[in-house]
């Protein structure tokens, strides 16, 4: 899956209510459901900060702009936060059971056994 991909996987599931725009709201409630912590107020001024065409919401274009704004230090300091979130108990590792109830906060259902494909297989 290229970068474009990955971003509108990311942004589906911030997209609560599917309309192709992720509100204030709708981002504080999303980051809040994976361990993030985003006040309402952070949440608004993210979206006025990022809000490309003046809406006061943002679009998928928005999210990618920030995405691949970022330099290679950020890149990663964002993924090991992220990491974070999956690694639930510490361990270096993302097992089954973490992948599981992380998709789970998203509102995606995946079996155990789904789960144990996507962490022990490499694709």
């Amino acid at each position: 899956m290229d970068n474009a991909g990955k971003f509108e996987v990311v942004f589906r599931h911030l997209d609560e209510n599917g309309d192709g725009k992720v509100s204030p709201s709708e981002l504080s409630r999303r980051l809040g459901l994976i361990g993030g912590d985003l006040l309402m107020k952070e949440a608004g001024l993210a979206v006025e900060w990022l809000d490309s065409d003046g809406d006061g919401l943002l679009g998928l274009e928005d999210l990618v702009g920030l995405m691949e704004a970022g330099g290679e230090e950020e890149k990663l300091h964002d993924l090991r936060e992220a990491f974070r979130l999956y690694d639930r108990d510490n361990c270096g590792f993302i097992r089954a059971k973490d992948l599981k109830t992380m998709l789970g906060r998203l509102g995606e259902s995946k079996s155990i056994d789904e789960c144990e494909f996507f962490v022990y297989c490499k694709m």
